[in-house]
């Protein structure tokens, strides 16, 4: 299951525009988590998951506040939550999840970017079927024998642990994400290089020539889209 971890690092914001675009999304999602519950994360498991993430993408404290302070004010403004599923070329598949205050702007901005990027949209369960909803967590500084020994300590059940990457990725289902990380904290851990609940492939395709680059030019178009949070798909794009 290790290589699938690079689906999620390809995701890593690189310079400095996209880090201005990941930022105004986890906003979004921060607001969105904090305003369906309580705005305080230790009672509100969804929010105190995307705040988790946002710590590894570097998140300003800034923009977690003005989230949470929005959703503190009782902002009226509304977002809806979607998922879109489609097709690339030779097997590949993706899935896009969205937060709008504009389902049809949404909808138009993903099925233009399928469009025009050698994709086709599916209907809903078209391709959700062939990933899983998984938990991500990623240390560093601790070897494989220490993590599975701090998380046999706490009775906590995981799917996989690997190395890679200089650090140790763990695998579970997703209700045992925050019980993951609350173990590894225990053992000392405050850290961590990955904090996903994400989908990931049963099985990956490689693409090769054109087919590789109009891919390559759809996941950049969807994710270009300031709805889109997070687009999934199966493609191995080798050791980057």
């Amino acid at each position: 299951m290790g290589r699938k971890w690079n689906n999620i690092k390809e995701g890593k914001a690189k310079n400095d525009a996209q880090k201005t675009r990941v930022y105004a999304k986890f906003g979004v999602e921060i607001f969105v988590a904090a305003k369906k519950g309580d705005p305080n994360p230790e009672s509100n498991a969804a929010l105190k998951a995307v705040l988790e993430r946002a710590k590894t993408y570097n998140v300003p404290r800034t923009i977690i506040d003005r989230a949470l302070e929005k959703a503190k004010g009782g902002s009226d403004e509304n977002y809806d939550e979607l998922r879109y599923e489609g097709f690339g070329p030779n097997g590949a598949m993706l899935i896009v999840d969205a937060l709008t205050n504009n389902v049809n702007r949404t909808f138009s901005d993903v099925r233009t970017a399928f469009k025009k990027n050698a994709g086709n949209l599916g209907v809903n369960g078209s391709v959700a079927y062939m990933f899983d909803s998984v938990a991500v967590i990623g240390v560093e500084g601790k070897s494989e024998e220490d993590v599975l020994e701090s998380l046999m300590e706490a009775d906590v059940n995981v799917r996989d642990i690997v190395a890679e990457d200089e650090q140790v990725i763990v695998y579970a289902e997703p209700d045992e994400f925050h019980a993951v990380q609350e173990a590894l904290k225990n053992a000392g851990i405050s850290e961590f290089t990955v904090a996903e609940l994400t989908m990931l492939p049963q099985n990956e395709v490689t693409l090769e020539g054109d087919a590789e680059v109009s891919f390559r030019k759809l996941i950049d178009a969807l994710e270009d889209l300031d709805d889109v949070q997070q687009v999934y798909h199966n493609v191995d794009f080798g050791d980057e």
